[in-house]
């Protein structure tokens, strides 16, 4: 994700290039074709935080609005060749990418824009269990991680310690920081967000030592108490070789993106888009909701709203109310 990983959920693959359409829960009623201006074209890149803001948001288009939405579910920086090309509106949830910003923006292809923060504040890095510290009491800083990595070694990762990743597609610094400040650490892959939470709930119910790259806002901190581990503070210039990384990841004001044109037009779609915020705490209820209790995303975002209009009311665009 962000410059970060790219998490699954209760059902995510992450598809490349090749947007695979979600089917929308909107009926013929919506009227409007793909791309047209009663359609709004989300893509859904491969976390449960991300898919629980675009059920939301779905919700509210196709509910309030009156508006077809169709999901796309995409990798992070494809969607922005989708937003370039044409095929994509929105991205709900950006981390960083500056170089992408570079490239489609306003200094490159002049054809996406920054919609501004999403309200979600994004922490990226590594952590322990908070109860290796009672034996290790430094194991969450980078110094402690070093000092002990050989109580994270599994079968997997041999005579190294494992450092457990999710998605290799995820955007990453994790090996250029183990190269660095020479770490006995091998990364190894779940696979996807779900298969690291599913290895992460296990080895924490078994107290069993595991040091995991992972973010937040992300759900199973609600059910798991993780300590992030301490590293050199993120500085201009200290991640840009990719192979020699001397910092912890920066933290991020997370931000939509927008396809230029789609802006331009100012919709009410779009103006439930630039209009919507909220909180980590907001979009953990509704992930988790989707991830641990096993709800639709659609349910989930139904429920959510059901329970809140207070937080969205002020979303929905002056006059646009069904």
């Amino acid at each position: 994700m962000r410059k970060r990983p790219s998490i699954t959920t209760a059902a995510t693959a992450a598809a490349a290039a090749s947007a695979v359409v979600l089917a929308s829960s909107c009926a013929a009623q919506t009227g409007g074709g793909p791309g047209g201006e009663d359609t709004v074209r989300m893509a859904i890149n491969g976390w449960v935080g991300y898919e629980a803001s675009a059920a939301v948001l779905t919700y509210l288009l196709e509910n309030e609005l009156d508006v077809r939405v169709e999901q796309k579910q995409i990798d992070e920086q494809p969607s922005w060749q989708g937003l370039n090309d044409g095929d994509l509106d929105v991205i709900v949830e950006n981390w960083g990418h500056e170089d992408l910003m570079e490239q489609y923006g306003p200094d490159g292809n002049d054809t996406v824009v920054d919609g501004g923060p999403n309200g979600n504040k994004g922490t990226l890095g590594w952590y322990v269990p908070s109860y290796l510290l009672e034996e290790y009491p430094d194991i969450n800083t980078y110094q402690g991680v070093k000092e002990n990595a050989e109580i994270f070694r599994t079968p997997e990762s041999g005579d190294k310690g494992e450092f457990l990743a999710g998605d290799p597609a995820f955007v990453t610094q994790d090996q250029g920081m183990i190269n660095h400040f020479d770490m006995d650490l091998k990364i190894v892959y779940a696979g996807s967000e779900a298969a690291e939470i599913t290895t992460m709930r296990k080895k924490y119910s078994d107290e069993e030592p595991f040091l995991a790259y992972f973010y937040e806002p992300q759900w199973l901190h609600n059910e798991l108490d993780l300590e992030h581990v301490e590293f050199p503070e993120y500085t201009e210039g200290c991640a840009d070789d990719a192979d020699d990384v001397s910092c912890g990841y920066p933290e991020y004001d997370l931000n939509k993106i927008f396809r230029k044109d789609f802006a331009e037009e100012d919709s009410p779609a779009y103006r439930l888009l630039d209009n919507w915020t909220w909180t980590n705490d907001d979009q953990n209820a509704v992930a988790e909701m989707i991830a641990q209790d096993g709800m639709d995303a659609d349910e989930a975002a139904e429920k959510w709203v059901e329970d809140n209009r207070d937080v969205w009311e002020s979303w929905i665009p002056e006059g646009a109310d069904n």
